[in-house]
């Protein structure tokens, strides 16, 4: 029998690729974007107490509405935006799932939606299995960063949305208060859509703050906010996030989601939401991840790498120019199978696979397992 694939590639995930190949040759994963260390344990007891309560039947569609208001109060502390719990918040398994349900929700044959590169890898493909087509706009190493105007050039009457991503994965750079001006202004008097993936807006360092488009009205009333659960309370595994935005938007949302996931697990929903009523955890994260940035930092002083400095996210990029020339795709397979440390290619991150020498490591991870994987980048 013959099929017709709708997506242009066969090829699994750089991610699942490089975590195999860490496994086969055991190799320490700085690679992949989880930690190696347990979510917190009182969240670990109220996810306990929510199953002996017998929490397993469905949950509403939209989200256990403890749980959504409780994330209400935390937008409206953090961002000055008030947010309606039943008619603005949805609880998605996990940021991919509410990214593809919004690009499937919004997005028609033809419809183009800009792109900023390196783009986390799922942008892509939800833009191709709706019928769209992605608009890439390039950004450069080592600043990663944004010229507006040449943004606002790319816009045609075919554009429909335009995908931006603060914290940024893989480049580990933020977006600032003046870019979310120069976009607001840009699309004011436009139909286009923002999804904004905000999946780390926790994990901002430096004294930066975090600007979510839930901050700018212009933004939000065109907007859908993507975060997640699993990068903030280090359960990745567990697949909960959520989307916020206005009501006539959720409620495409909405349609999409109930046929695709219809609702999330119920018991983990109750243990977040009991969970998140003291802030401390998540108000507490970037200093908790400050730590490792810097203690990784310091372990690659005495490496040849080169690191472009993380300011926002668990991931951190280096410049391998001065080790090699050979592609950055070779050089993680390399690094993993001969030196016993894996990495992640950042050319797989660009339409082109361009090549700037630069690979990406995770620092999400036990200060010992730094440790070991500093001794071996130190041999490079």
């Amino acid at each position: 029998m013959q099929i017709t694939s709708k997506l242009s590639s066969s090829q699994t995930t750089i991610f699942t690729e490089m975590s195999a190949l860490a496994t086969q040759h055991n190799a320490l994963n700085l690679g992949q974007g989880f930690p190696d260390y347990d979510p917190p344990s009182a969240l670990l007891d109220l996810v306990k107490d929510a199953i002996d309560n017998h929490k397993h039947q469905y949950a509403p569609m939209a989200g256990v509405l403890a749980l959504r208001e409780i994330i209400a109060q935390k937008v409206l502390h953090a961002y000055g935006q008030y947010v309606n719990p039943s008619t603005e918040i949805t609880i998605t398994a996990g940021a991919t799932q509410a990214i593809f349900t919004a690009i499937t929700a919004f997005i028609h044959a033809d419809d183009e939606v800009i792109i900023f590169e390196p783009a986390y890898d799922c942008y892509r493909p939800a833009i191709q299995l709706a019928g769209g087509k992605s608009v890439v706009y390039t950004m450069e190493a080592p600043d990663f960063e944004i010229n507006w105007a040449l943004l606002a050039a790319m816009i045609s009457p075919k554009t429909k949305m335009i995908i931006i991503n603060t914290p940024h994965n893989p480049t580990g750079t933020i977006l600032k208060s003046d870019d979310l001006l120069q976009l607001s202004r840009i699309v004011k008097d436009t139909n286009i859509i923002i999804l904004s993936d905000e999946v780390y807006e926790h994990l901002v360092y430096d004294g930066q703050s975090h600007e979510s488009v839930l901050k700018y009205p212009e933004l939000y009333q065109r907007s859908i906010a993507i975060f997640s659960f699993g990068k903030t309370y280090h359960c990745t595994g567990w697949k909960v996030g959520y989307c916020i935005g206005p009501e006539y938007l959720m409620n495409e949302i909405r349609k999409v989601h109930q046929w695709n996931v219809f609702s999330v697990n119920s018991f983990v929903q109750h243990a977040l939401a009991a969970f998140m009523t003291d802030a401390t955890q998540y108000l507490s994260l970037n200093q908790f991840y400050l730590q490792k940035r810097d203690f990784f930092l310091d372990i690659l002083q005495s490496t040849r790498f080169r690191p472009l400095k993380s300011v926002g996210t668990f991931f951190q990029l280096c410049d391998y120019s001065d080790i090699s020339d050979i592609d950055d795709v070779a050089f993680a397979k390399e690094m993993t199978v001969k030196h016993g440390v894996a990495c992640i290619p950042i050319s797989v991150f660009y339409t082109d696979h361009r090549q700037d020498k630069l690979i990406r490591f995770c620092f999400a991870k036990t200060d010992g397992l730094l440790n070991a994987a500093g001794e071996k980048l130190k041999l490079i």
